[in-house]
C-alpha cells in the first residue's frame, strides 16, 4: 500500500492543503472573534460565553456560532464597513473645508462677481448670507 508521503509531490501538496485548511480555520476563528466583540446586540455574558465556547471548544464553538449567527456576521460587516466610509467621508470633507478658502476669500469673489454683472443684488445678498452662516460655497454661473 501506498502513502501519499511515498512521493516527494503528492508529500508535498499533502503539507500545502493542511497549511490552507489551517490559515483558513484561523481566519474563520478570528472572524468570530470580531463578530462577537462588534456585535452591540449581545450582552457582555453572552459575549463571553461564544468566546469561553469557541475557546474551549474550538471547531465545534466556531462551527455553531457561525450556523447560529452565520447569517447577521454579513449584515454587521457592512454596517461596520458603512461606517467607516462616512467617517473617512466626514474628515475629507471637514479637512477639505472650503478649499482652503476663508471667508474673506468668498466675500471678495462675491464681489468680483456682482462688480462683472454676473450677480444681481439680491443674488449677491442671499451668496453673502450663506458664506457668513458658513453653508456651501460660491459658484459661478455658467
Amino acid at each position: 500500500m501506498y502513502l501519499a508521503y511515498d512521493f516527494p509531490l503528492l508529500s508535498a501538496f499533502w503539507s500545502i492543503f493542511w497549511i490552507f485548511l489551517w490559515i483558513l480555520w484561523f481566519m474563520l476563528l478570528f472572524r468570530v472573534v470580531i463578530d462577537v466583540f462588534r456585535d452591540d446586540e449581545l450582552s457582555g455574558w453572552a459575549k463571553f460565553g461564544w468566546l469561553l465556547f469557541a475557546v474551549v471548544l474550538p471547531f465545534v464553538g466556531v462551527f455553531v456560532y457561525v450556523i447560529a449567527r452565520g447569517k447577521g456576521m454579513g449584515s454587521r460587516e457592512r454596517k461596520h464597513v458603512e461606517a467607516q466610509q462616512r467617517e473617512v467621508d466626514d474628515y475629507i470633507r471637514n479637512a477639505a473645508g472650503s478649499g482652503g478658502r476663508s471667508q474673506a476669500d468668498e466675500l471678495s469673489k462675491l464681489s468680483e462677481l456682482r462688480a462683472r454683472g454676473d450677480l444681481t443684488e439680491e443674488e449677491f445678498l442671499h451668496a453673502k448670507a450663506q458664506v457668513m452662516s458658513g453653508y456651501g460655497k460660491v459658484t459661478a454661473r455658467p
